[in-house]
């Protein structure tokens, strides 16, 4: 028999996680029912990729990210920023159990090079209901919505997506974008598995991740894309490019199209790292 001490703790943790979950949904601005059922799932999945974007610039600010529940909360929910993968797919996994859903973490690969390379680099999320559905809303211009995980094409709005299985790997693409294809195993994973690969990926000077800044969300046409200063909008009619091409304009489209409002000293470091790459890669291709 549990301790009147052991009663008490135990509904103060209830009571604290049941705080932070209501400023999770809060965050996400939604106010739909909160059982563990397919459409509160897929409800859940949309409104935290129309509300939270998918960006890494803490990595160009000089900030190491973490693996860490709390830290994570304070950034994407108090703090009112993006994540990228680890950050995204541990913040939602954490809010689908906190209501009652069975979640495994699963380790992929992105873009596999090579059949040696160690799985991952990028954080999946598996959710037990009336069938096994892949969620991930830490791939921000990947899927809108959760898919089962059952071989087959799967259309969301004007995106086409598509999940095969060889042997024990299973493998994830899209149809008619630049979102490279994802690769992983069934195999559960811990959160602290993911330690390495957060580390190489925010410290490797040949990582992608420390060479370019990057912020992607969902809009009600499509998707908003940002890598360095060139912003790209898709949508059912096409790709619209265009480049950034002052300071201003910069904090103007982290805040309208990301809702990301940095300081203006940190955005500042941002903008002069951000269009001095941009400037040498323009000056590298016109001398091609």
């Amino acid at each position: 028999m549990r301790s009147c001490e052991e009663l008490a703790m135990k509904r103060t943790e209830r009571s604290y996680a049941d705080l932070e979950l209501g400023a999770y949904l809060e965050r996400i601005g939604y106010q739909g029912p909160t059982n563990a059922e397919v459409d509160t799932l897929i409800a859940l999945h949309r409104a935290h990729l129309h509300t939270i974007p998918y960006e890494n610039l803490d990595i160009h600010l000089g900030r190491t990210l973490s693996l860490d529940e709390r830290a994570i909360f304070a950034k994407l929910v108090t703090g009112r920023r993006g994540g990228w993968c680890y950050e995204m797919n541990g913040l939602f996994a954490w809010a689908l159990e906190q209501i009652g859903f069975r979640v495994t973490r699963l380790a992929s690969t992105v873009g596999r090079q090579s059949p040696e390379t160690e799985d991952g680099s990028h954080l999946l999320l598996l959710v037990d209901l009336d069938r096994r559905y892949v969620a991930d809303v830490g791939f921000g211009n990947g899927l809108l919505e959760p898919i089962p995980l059952e071989v087959g094409s799967y259309q969301q709005g004007f995106l086409k997506y598509r999940l095969d299985c060889f042997g024990d790997r299973w493998h994830f693409s899209s149809a008619g974008q630049a979102v490279p294809t994802i690769d992983f195993t069934l195999r559960p994973r811990r959160t602290s598995d993911f330690a390495a690969y957060c580390t190489r990926l925010q410290t490797d000077p040949d990582c992608w991740f420390v060479q370019t800044t990057v912020c992607h969300r969902r809009t009600p046409e499509g998707i908003a894309s940002l890598r360095g200063a060139v912003l790209r909008l898709i949508t059912a009619d096409g790709t619209d490019e265009r480049i950034i091409g002052n300071f201003d304009h910069y904090v103007e489209t982290l805040d309208s199209l990301f809702g990301l409002h940095l300081p203006e000293d940190e955005a500042a470091r941002l903008w002069a790292k951000v269009w001095e790459r941009h400037a040498s890669w323009a000056a590298a291709l016109a001398a091609e």
